[in-house]
């Protein structure tokens, strides 16, 4: 009888199981969407780079609904395509988006619970607690630590360009951003741009290069309760002791010493002592997640930025004498004095900076999920809650019909004049609404920093090593270049 019961069971298991399997392969096509059946080969397929996947869905899509539907291995995807279906994601209808859906386990993997990842109540408070420190008031104090690494970087480039005439970039972008961020967020010397293997930076470099385990993230994906209860975890161990030591021994010595410094930890460590804010304060944790998350994120996004700013610039020599004009007519006025004020002056800049990340969006996707049925605006489709929401950046960037001649490397795209023109959610690369990027500026700041220090004092153009075009690789969630970046540089 028991084992009558137990073959019941099991077949039950499995009939439920295949039901359910079922309904999700089935999902889009009971739902009357459009969509692309599911191919377990296009998800494991590493050759072509998730931007570029969602890209060909695009196209092939657009104009036939306001989304799509799609499979990620089996499950459902809504692709968002219309411009205005955006709108309503990032704002309009922002209480049935306000979840990105992505995985953190907060008991077992602390640092994976920041800003980026949390949800709902959690999230929103911690928002609430975290964006005073991103104000422009807090950027002007933080500036001046900024500006020092970015002087370090352009001695030491100097330095280098004295021995070579052709220097790999990439590398040292990043070690410019690990500098600036170690210093804002931890008040800490990090020294990558002379040593290359300096610990901030290999935890940094560990962090998107360490090989990622696909089962595992398909699990923590898919099925993101099951991984929780299984106490899995996304941050690599040694990376998390590192950060969780460095944060607790800057914030012991820091309270210890009375060290107060204009800078990121400085504004964690108020929030994690005050106890009569409205909100509550920070746990340790909190504090912890939150400078991880600061460090691994700007780093990383802002250097890609600037590397594909070199390149552009190196391929476009009349733009970037256009650029390196910005700077030393706004220089010219300051005296020489490379200040705030200054820096925030160089429009050009920034439009070199904003068609960089419209042609290389760090990152390429947006991920929201819905958190409460969702009846979409002009067709009879209601998307239940807990469906997956997919915002293709890269894809809308490309668009002919968004921005002409797409391929094209323009800053004049983002005069005044052309933003007016163009939709205002055509152009994502933060997000946009309540949970835009909290760190755009900073990330927008140190950019500025690094580009106008380099044009002033150098040439970029193309060398022997250099790749013309430059591909990036599939690998990275990151818009990142292939085989970095090889560019002939000469001291002006």
């Amino acid at each position: 009888m028991d084992i009558f019961l137990l073959i019941t069971a099991i077949i039950l298991l499995v009939a439920y199981g295949l039901h359910r399997i079922r309904k999700q392969v089935n999902f889009w096509a009971d739902l009357n969407v459009p969509h692309n059946p599911v191919n377990l080969r296009q998800n494991v397929d590493q050759s072509i780079h998730m931007a570029r996947r969602f890209q060909g869905y695009y196209h092939r899509f657009k104009g036939q609904y306001p989304f799509a539907g799609m499979y990620l291995f089996t499950k459902p995807v809504a692709l968002a395509i219309d411009l205005e279906l955006l709108k309503c994601i990032f704002v309009k209808d922002f209480q049935y988006f306000h979840d990105r859906g992505t995985y953190y386990n907060e008991k077992d993997d602390p640092l994976s619970a920041h800003l980026f990842n949390l949800e709902g109540t959690k999230w929103r408070n911690l928002r609430s607690k975290i964006s005073p420190t991103f104000t422009s008031g807090k950027m002007k104090m933080m500036y001046p630590t900024m500006i020092a690494a970015g002087k370090q970087f352009s001695e030491y480039m100097e330095e280098k360009v004295g021995k070579e005439c052709e220097l790999e970039l990439k590398d040292l972008l990043a070690r410019f951003t690990t500098d600036v961020i170690g210093m804002c967020a931890f008040g800490i010397e990090c020294n990558s741009m002379k040593d290359p293997n300096a610990e901030f930076r290999q935890k940094g470099r560990m962090h998107f290069e360490a090989p990622r385990n696909r089962k595992k993230d398909m699990l923590c994906s898919i099925a993101p309760r099951l991984a929780r209860l299984m106490g899995l975890k996304q941050i690599i161990p040694d990376l998390s002791e590192f950060f969780l030591g460095v944060v607790r021994e800057t914030i012991d010595y820091r309270v210890k010493n009375g060290v107060r410094r204009n800078d990121f930890m400085d504004l964690l460590i108020g929030m994690l002592t005050r106890s009569n804010t409205e909100l509550g304060p920070l746990t340790f944790n909190e504090v912890a997640a939150q400078a991880f998350v600061f460090f691994v994120a700007g780093f990383e996004t802002s250097s890609t930025t600037m590397t594909w700013a070199l390149y552009e610039l190196s391929v476009n020599q009349d733009i970037q004498e256009k650029g390196r004009k910005c700077v030393r007519d706004v220089l010219e006025k300051c005296n020489g004095d490379l200040n705030y004020d200054a820096i925030m002056e160089m429009t050009y800049i920034d439009q070199i900076l904003q068609e960089t990340l419209r042609k290389y969006p760090p990152v390429p996707v947006h991920f929201r999920v819905v958190t409460k049925d969702y009846k979409v605006p002009n067709t009879e489709t209601t998307l239940p809650a807990g469906t997956s929401v997919m915002i293709p950046v890269y894809a809308i960037h490309h668009d002919p019909e968004v921005f002409p001649d797409p391929e094209k490397f323009d800053p004049n795209r983002f005069s005044t004049e052309e933003i007016n023109k163009r939709h205002p959610y055509a152009w994502t690369p933060f997000g946009e609404g309540p949970r835009i990027c909290i760190g755009m500026r900073f990330g927008m700041m140190q950019a500025r920093i690094g580009l106008a220090l380099l044009l002033n004092n150098f040439r970029f153009s193309s060398g022997e090593k250099s790749t013309v075009p430059l591909d990036f690789t599939a690998k990275s969630f990151i818009l990142s270049p292939e085989e970095g970046l090889w560019l002939k540089v000469e001291k002006l």
